[in-house]
């Protein structure tokens, strides 16, 4: 069925809510998918838990990215809106809540700390270009093609890693 399909009338059903009380509550079904997303998105403690104790960038990227495509595999249509918003993302993350790409951001400049990743280039501007890398893996996923972990690894690495040939350091 999917959201674009699905009516307020239902979501007020299956939530046990009338449809004026949720119109209350919510301006339309877009703003109950933001907030589902949201809330997604600020439930970023453990990962925050794992940079406070130093872990490696590599292996903390590949978790919150592999975390990340389980819940879009369990919930494809609020990952269809996620992935694809119709306002786009700016270089700067949204400073009045907790997004996947502040998150995203911040790991990246833990790496720029640890000396894994780049230091000449802005951690925002990294961090759009893996988010966009990233996003459009997952929506092929949505669509039907299959990845598997070790694919999602693979993108995550060629994207930090980059495309060039590899040096000989």
């Amino acid at each position: 069925m999917g959201f674009a399909a699905t009516s307020v009338e239902e979501i007020a059903n299956r939530a046990g809510l009338t449809r004026k009380t949720v119109y209350n509550l919510f301006a339309s079904k877009y703003e109950i998918a933001s907030q589902l997303i949201a809330r997604v998105e600020a439930n970023d403690a453990p990962y925050r838990d794992r940079m406070k104790a130093g872990e490696d960038v590599f292996p903390l990227l590949e978790g919150v990215f592999l975390d990340s495509a389980c819940w879009c595999l369990a919930n494809p249509s609020l990952a269809k809106l996620a992935l694809a918003p119709a306002e786009r993302p700016s270089l700067e993350p949204p400073s009045d809540r907790p997004s996947f790409q502040r998150l995203v951001r911040d790991i990246l400049v833990l790496g720029q700390r640890q000396g894994v990743i780049r230091k000449d280039d802005d951690p925002n501007f990294m961090a759009l270009i893996l988010l966009g890398v990233y996003g459009q893996a997952m929506l092929s996923i949505l669509a039907g093609r299959h990845f598997t972990e070790d694919e999602i690894r693979r993108l995550i690495r060629i994207v930090v890693e980059g495309i060039g040939e590899r040096s000989s350091r």
